[in-house]
């Protein structure tokens, strides 16, 4: 049964998707089993299908780059296992820029 999941940008981050910045996205069943993805393979999905410019102002490896605060429900993704969560049904993530042009 896949993942729904509600994805959010702010601060900025939304101009690298469209200016999108809330997407309701459903997260297939991984090699068959459920509930397996983490906010690792997240980042990965989003740079392969919501990415529509300049990776390099999102993706820094198999994170995000720095300057982005990543919050899972409400909570700063580093209390919560950081890249190694483990996504649930109906999670809200959010990535907000504080990088800025001057």
């Amino acid at each position: 049964m896949p993942l729904s999941v509600e994805i959010e940008f702010s601060g900025g981050a939304e101009l690298l998707f469209n200016k999108i910045k809330k997407h309701k996205i459903e997260l297939p069943d991984k090699m068959g089993v459920a509930n397996t993805w983490t906010i690792r393979d997240l980042i990965g999905w989003i740079k392969e299908n919501l990415l529509c410019e300049r990776p390099e102002l999102f993706v820094q490896g198999e994170s995000v780059r720095p300057g982005i605060l990543v919050m899972i429900n409400n909570i700063d993704w580093d209390l919560v296992g950081g890249l190694d969560y483990v996504i649930n049904n109906n999670d809200t993530i959010l990535f907000i820029s504080t990088l800025h042009g001057g």
